[in-house]
């Protein structure tokens, strides 16, 4: 059987399964209206810890749902955390964000697939490169190719 270097080949209870790499869900974000409400809504009914990031951050809120490490990484494979943005308009959703190798590729794929790049790419500070595109059913969806840690 040919497998290829990117996917898995596990045989448990004779059951053959093939996991494949993915590009996994890895933040969820979430508009709000008032930072100090939706902290203390989260932080009291679901135990997050919220923390407001600096104005370089556009005022940013990171919800922790679960443990991370010293480097901020999720401990328990599977879970993740997210952010809050400060919603202007009307009409703002919320959306998951997918982590991608090589975010220009990705885009291209995006783009011969029938989805479209809603912005530029933007630099998020020790985070990495990150764009939102809308899906061939018109979700809004972000992507993020991880900055390399040291």
């Amino acid at each position: 059987m040919y497998l290829p270097s990117d996917q898995t080949l596990i045989i448990e209870n004779s059951d053959i399964i093939i996991f494949m790499k993915s590009n996994p869900v890895v933040h969820f974000e979430m508009p709000l209206k008032d930072k100090k409400r939706a902290s203390q809504f989260y932080s009291s009914v679901f135990g997050w810890e919220m923390k407001t990031m600096g104005e370089e951050y556009g005022g940013y809120v990171m919800a922790q749902t679960t443990e991370t490490d010293e480097n901020g990484m999720v401990k328990t494979p599977g879970n993740i955390n997210g952010g809050f943005w400060e919603s202007k308009q009307e009409g703002d959703i919320p959306h998951i964000v997918i982590s991608v190798d090589n975010l220009k590729e990705t885009m291209e794929a995006i783009k011969s697939s029938g989805g479209e790049i809603l912005d530029g790419l933007m630099d998020i500070k020790g985070v990495g490169q990150f764009v939102m595109f809308k899906d061939s059913e018109g979700n809004h969806v972000g992507m993020l190719q991880p900055a390399q840690m040291p």
